[in-house]
């Protein structure tokens, strides 16, 4: 080797930092928070996104209580009672289809690809996508709760109560965003991405315990109603933000939770890892 090549050698070994110097892999949580971070950077990039955060929520809680709260309750002051805390619920939920229209927009342009040659913890790539959102829900949620507060709602629970029911819709949005994430694994376009989401979570939200009581309902509709889990969780919701929280219903949302993740989360990491 001419002394030139061993210049040029010694130059690169120089450079590259060896190997018991290398820093250490990113853990989990670091991952997941920088994937979530991103997805805050794309909404500063990209504000229009916010529309359905900010837009939708009003227009839903507007709509839906002056509509039908004459024909139901009498009046809307009699209705709001009922159908914010339904209404809170609802908003949210269909706002996590976005999450997965929103992941296969970046998988289709190959943004996903490069992340998953990177050494860090693969499920962290979804996992961030999804904790990002988390900000878009807490707005949309503060939103809905603000504009119920102008229209006379008053929940006898109190801050406490509302921050708790906040939260465990908060976790329950999370856990069912997992649902869009394997359907947004499954199709190519965006498009069909918001198809099937929509097939899925229409018959949820209207067929449910959101606009109006249950027992309404012919006999042989009300048993798909309270087993619905929609309507589980608008029930855990009026409870806590009534100040009557249940134990029950409470744990059974977490369970909701807990199976959607258990279930629908390594679903989504085997259709990523397999994803070309």
């Amino acid at each position: 080797m001419t002394t030139t090549a061993q210049d040029q050698s010694q130059k690169i070994r120089n450079v590259l930092v060896p190997a018991e110097e290398r820093p250490a892999p990113s853990g989990a949580v670091s991952a997941s928070l920088t994937y979530g971070w991103r997805a805050l950077l794309k909404i500063k990039h990209i504000p229009e996104q916010l529309f359905d955060v900010t837009v939708f929520p009003i227009m839903m809680t507007v709509m839906f209580t002056y509509i039908f709260g004459g024909a139901i309750a009498g009046s809307v002051d009699g209705y709001v009672q009922w159908l914010i805390p339904g209404i809170f619920v609802q908003t949210m939920i269909m706002i996590t289809m976005y999450t997965g229209i929103t992941l296969n927009r970046d998988i289709s342009k190959g943004v996903f690809d490069r992340f998953r040659s990177l050494p860090t913890w693969r499920p962290a790539q979804l996992v961030g996508a999804l904790l990002g959102d988390q900000v878009r829900y807490i707005l949309a949620g503060t939103i809905i709760l603000l504009v119920g507060f102008v229209m006379g709602f008053r929940p006898e629970g109190g801050l406490t109560g509302v921050l708790m029911a906040f939260v465990l819709l908060l976790l329950f949005s999370f856990s069912l965003s997992w649902i869009w994430t394997v359907i947004s694994l499954l199709v190519r376009t965006e498009q069909a991405a918001m198809g099937i989401s929509m097939f899925i979570m229409m018959p949820l939200t209207f067929a449910s315990n959101i606009f109006v009581d249950p027992e309404t309902m012919p006999s042989w509709l009300q048993g798909a109603v309270e087993v619905n889990p929609v309507s589980v969780v608008v029930t855990a919701i009026r409870e806590l933000m009534a100040g009557m929280g249940d134990f029950g219903s409470v744990t059974l949302v977490l369970v909701y939770c807990a199976v959607l993740v258990g279930v629908f989360g390594p679903v989504s990491m085997y259709f990523y890892n397999r994803k070309s």
